[in-house]
């Protein structure tokens, strides 16, 4: 018998105006999966979900439904067809949800990568990271109905990830500049990423869409050249934001708070209800954060939240341990 703990943590997609196209990991918070391979065959099914600890038992434990599961079973099909290695026995899986659900921090995408990178190393690392991003894009096809590769991708391969395309899948790997600090913080309220997806235009104006393509730019342009102030400049979103900002409580409010307590940018982290700041520094980073959470806590709503302030993560989901 042995076990196997992978870890992924919290992303960010769309990083302001990059719809779908663009996303970056943090280092913390992050999801656990825990896989216990045994070598006698049980079921049809070959993972079974032990126990799920910290969703409040809204996850399904229908391995075929969950997306930490699914992710797994996928992985194993392909080492079957693909690298021709057989599977005969069978895994459990005890997951440890440490990230809040429907939060726009890449909850699901986090568990996925989690859990493919622990059953990677459960069968001696067949596959390659750029091949596991495949099954975690899957993954968030059934978290959510749309399989979007802007926080499965960060979330197994770290730093920014810009998707050039979806088909083929054409990641780039971006890496920030070494001051650039991330404030995440979490309203204590859910917007499902579903709702939040159906509330967009199913098409824009031109020009509309001509500013975006220019911020999208201008912020690689940005990170590349470690240009702090375009940086700022290129978080507008003019796509997304303005559907989405009145589903989330004091979104308003919080944004002016971050950027008058000094923040380069501040928008919605990936579909919400979570908001993202970018800073300079980390103590800059800390203050926007008190800022932004005492703003949420005088919105109408009285949000209380939790609050992370991070340097972007380089190391993508990891393994934390293994038995024996």
């Amino acid at each position: 018998m042995k076990t196997v703990t992978g870890f992924a943590s919290a992303t960010v997609g769309n990083v302001a105006c990059g719809f779908d196209v663009l996303g970056f990991a943090i280092t913390e918070p992050g999801d656990e999966v825990v896989l216990t391979l045994h070598d006698e065959h049980r079921s049809d099914c070959p993972v079974s979900i032990t126990s799920i600890i910290g969703d409040g038992g809204a996850l399904p434990l229908d391995p075929k439904k969950n997306t930490s599961s699914f992710v797994v079973l996928k992985f194993l099909e392909y080492i079957r067809t693909t690298k021709g290695i057989a599977f005969d026995g069978h895994i459990d899986l005890l997951l440890k949800k440490n990230l809040p659900l429907s939060s726009g921090m890449g909850s699901s995408a986090a568990s996925a990568a989690a859990a493919l990178v622990a059953a990677n190393e459960l069968l001696g690392s067949p596959c390659s990271k750029m091949e596991l991003v495949h099954f975690a894009i899957e993954g968030e096809r059934v978290a959510c109905g749309s399989a979007h590769a802007d926080n499965a991708a960060p979330a197994m391969l770290g730093n920014f990830i810009l998707i050039r395309s979806y088909s083929p899948l054409d990641l780039i790997t971006i890496r920030p500049p070494a001051n650039l600090f991330c404030t995440l913080v979490h309203p204590h309220t859910e917007l499902k990423t579903s709702f939040a997806r159906s509330v967009l235009p199913k098409s824009i104006p031109l020009s509309t869409a001509t500013q975006q393509w220019g911020n999208v730019g201008a912020l690689v342009a940005g990170l590349l050249m470690e240009d702090y102030d375009l940086i700022g400049r290129a978080l507008v979103d003019v796509v997304a934001e303005p559907k989405r900002a009145p589903l989330i409580p004091g979104f308003t409010e919080v944004k002016r708070a971050a950027l008058d307590s000094g923040a380069l940018g501040c928008s919605i982290a990936g579909s919400g209800p979570s908001v993202f700041a970018f800073s300079a520094s980390r103590q800059a980073a800390e203050t926007v954060g008190a800022a932004m959470q005492e703003a949420f806590l005088c919105s109408k709503a009285a949000l209380a939240s939790d609050m992370w302030v991070s340097p972007i993560c380089s190391q993508g989901a990891r393994i934390l341990s293994t038995t024996p």
